[in-house]
């Protein structure tokens, strides 16, 4: 069997520090829920992060 490809990372907002979950094959592009700014965009597949990666979670 094989492992998905996915998975749950934790990244870093570098506007306001704040650190929080999010899954690397995003349907929606995902934003800080402090300060707006868009985190990962959507691409139909893997997304593209846009901040530094703090944490992979499992």
């Amino acid at each position: 069997m094989k492992a998905p490809s996915s998975k749950f990372i934790k990244v870093k907002c570098e506007d306001c520090g704040n650190e929080q979950a999010a899954f690397s094959k995003p349907s929606t592009n995902v934003r800080c829920v402090v300060c707006g700014k868009t985190l990962i965009e959507c691409t139909g597949g893997l997304g593209n992060v846009k901040a530094p990666i703090v944490a992979e979670l499992e």
